[in-house]
């Protein structure tokens, strides 16, 4: 008979959030695979358990993985946890859980703290529908075609992002969405320095010019606005041509009507030019 991989999940800043299920599985299992045995380590002498652990994160995960297969197949069971949070969230867990799915061992996972959903209860910004995008691509190249994927996804967007990537993101979210596009950032949810700032992503970038990041970043992301009921080229233009009378950049304002409308930018660019 094999064992079960428990995925649970750990307090993200606030040790009182870990639950009594969690901690009764944590003390139940034969051992705990942890993304780093140090920060585990910490919880478990806090809790007053004593158990076995073994190293699984990023880095392992292709020599790990496989051995503690080997010991769920053989009848043990574990517990897996990240350093803060909920595992295979954004997570090698995720690897984990697919070769036990694969090999037929049960996987079970208990609720708890997840920074994502933390960060979206409190964002006021719409939760109906979102979409978890975890952490943006480390190259410029790369991370700038995901955003430009994004660019006109309506959901609301969720990121997490280190201090010291925290500007750059900002100028990338900015260029790609635009500096009205609003954005709540969560900083350090749950512990002392808790703090949630709701801007304008233009203000965002603004605010931490001035001011160094400090603590893990959740940024929610307001979705683009629905695209307007079809409509011709001459009638995007004339809404373009009210933006630029506002006092917006004619290439801002087209964007915005293009994305607003659907209408081709280089069309409306050009409608608009030429009836200037």
């Amino acid at each position: 008979m094999t064992g079960t991989l428990y995925l649970v999940p750990t307090p993200i800043g606030n040790l009182g959030d870990i639950s009594r299920r969690c901690v009764e599985t944590l003390n139940a299992v034969d051992f705990i695979a942890a993304e780093d045995t140090r920060v585990s380590l910490k919880l478990l002498n806090h809790l007053g358990l004593k158990k076995s652990l073994v190293s699984y994160h990023e880095h392992n995960k292709k020599e790990s993985g496989p051995r503690i297969l080997e010991r769920l197949l053989a009848g043990q069971s574990c517990a897996l946890v990240t350093d803060a949070g909920c595992p295979a969230i954004s997570d090698p867990g995720e690897d984990l859980v697919r070769l036990c799915a694969g090999s037929g061992v049960p996987v079970c996972a208990l609720p708890g703290p997840c920074a994502a959903i933390v960060a979206l209860s409190v964002s006021a910004l719409s939760t109906g529908r979102f979409a978890f995008e975890g952490f943006l691509p480390a190259q410029k190249k790369e991370r700038k075609a995901r955003l430009e994927a994004l660019r006109t996804e309506e959901r609301t967007m969720i990121f997490y992002e280190a201090p010291h990537h925290l500007r750059a993101a900002l100028a990338d979210l900015l260029a790609a969405f635009g500096p009205d596009r609003t954005v709540s950032l969560c900083r350090e949810l749950t512990k002392l320095h808790e703090e949630v700032l709701r801007l304008t992503l233009g203000e965002a970038s603004a605010y931490y010019a001035e001011n160094e990041p400090r603590g893990e970043y959740v940024l929610v992301v307001g979705g683009c606005a629905p695209r307007q009921a079809a409509v011709s080229l001459e009638q995007a233009a004339s809404l373009a041509r009210a933006l630029v009378e506002g006092g917006i950049r004619t290439k801002e304002a087209v964007r915005q009507v293009a994305e607003q409308t659907g209408v081709s930018k280089n069309a409306l660019y050009a409608a608009v030019v030429d009836g200037s």
